[in-house]
């Protein structure tokens, strides 16, 4: 690596954590003015409301990081372009392309942190992330589809109930249905399902069966059943935000569990899936138009830049919460929410670059 490349990769890296590291106690003062009428209200523990904010670092960082990498660059590049160091770099007969190259390499430094954290280290901080917003700051609010479940359980498997307790594992209104080649073979009903966890068994209110074997029909019932099933409890419903809870490894394979049962929550976890692929790669994207629009002189100064850089920075967060409440309320499609900003974008960047090449 060359002198410019390390003077250009230290300045990226220096300005972007110092704008992350000046901006987060902040966010959090913000958070705390907001909030702490719900704290008094709770008589939420001190200990409790620090380890919130331990999570909330993790979980804003991970959510605006985007936003003060395309500041930081914009900042830093209209800096010494100011100071007619990138005209002296240009006129020294480097080219554009490689004046790009170790805007690059940092924005590499900063993807994988984004990926790595994305993938591992923030899904784990987000578990207690939620359910502390969810037991003192969004009281009343429900975390799970609780009403009218139909969930497939494997390839033959179907389970119903029309209310569902996680408080108290209970459903009611249970019904299970068992079929072979498309054909049904039982179905068990129940008034209701409770799980038993002292004895690891599912206890059946008001209990009946019918078996079909050929062209007979097979009767049994019971005021009380305790048995077995191939699903856990907790699988009825799962928790809105439990996509948000999964590392890497866990995510996929839940999503493949929540695609076969059917659930109406599918969108959502896809929507996560991809966003965290698009957001560490739009590092890469803000950084090349950051670059491309602010490595030049212009009359109003730093000031131009920084307002130009501040507007697109916050667009570019606005069309990801835009698309993404697109996807849950009407449907689109969660690759196109995820990645639609950074489509976009990439167009800004690439119009840019071509201006700054000339």
């Amino acid at each position: 690596m060359k002198i410019l490349d390390r003077y250009i990769v230290i300045k990226y890296l220096s300005t972007f954590f110092i704008m992350l590291f000046l901006f987060m106690p902040i966010g959090i003062l913000i958070d705390i003015s907001e909030k702490i009428d719900k704290f008094k209200e709770f008589d939420v523990p001190l200990n409790e409301i620090f380890n919130y904010y331990i999570d909330f670092l993790w979980y804003f960082g991970n959510t605006l990081y985007p936003l003060f990498v395309f500041l930081s660059v914009v900042w830093f590049t209209s800096k010494i372009a100011n100071n007619s160091e990138i005209i002296a770099i240009l006129s020294s007969g480097i080219s554009f392309n490689r004046y790009l190259r170790p805007f690059m390499i940092a924005s590499s430094i900063i993807a994988f942190i984004a990926f790595y954290s994305g993938m591992f280290i923030v899904p784990e901080k987000n578990k207690s992330y939620n359910e502390f917003s969810y037991k003192y700051l969004k009281k009343g609010k429900k975390s799970r589809t609780t009403s009218k479940i139909y969930k497939q359980i494997n390839e033959n498997d179907f389970v119903y109930v029309s209310n569902y307790n996680p408080t108290r594992e209970l459903a009611y209104d249970f019904s299970y249905e068992h079929f072979i080649d498309n054909e049904l073979k039982y179905k068990i009903s129940a008034r209701n399902i409770r799980w038993v966890k002292e004895d690891s068994i599912y206890r059946l209110m008001d209990y009946f069966k019918r078996s079909f074997v050929g062209e007979d029909q097979f009767i049994e019932s019971k005021k009380v059943l305790d048995t077995i099933f191939p699903f856990k409890i907790n699988e009825l419903s799962s928790l809105n935000y439990m996509a948000e809870t999964q590392n890497f490894f866990e995510l996929n394979e839940f999503i493949k569990q929540e695609k076969k049962s059917g659930s109406p929550l599918i969108n959502n976890h896809l929507l996560v899936r991809h966003k965290r692929w698009s957001l560490p790669l739009s590092t890469f994207i803000l950084t090349l138009l950051a670059v491309s629009s602010s490595s030049f002189k212009r009359r109003g100064g730093m000031g131009l830049n920084l307002a130009f850089g501040i507007i697109m920075a916050f667009t570019f967060v606005f069309f990801d919460k835009f698309f993404s409440v697109m996807v849950v309320k009407s449907g689109l499609s969660p690759f196109l929410g995820a990645w639609i900003p950074n489509f976009i974008f990439l167009t800004l960047a690439i119009y840019f670059l071509k201006y700054a090449k000339k």
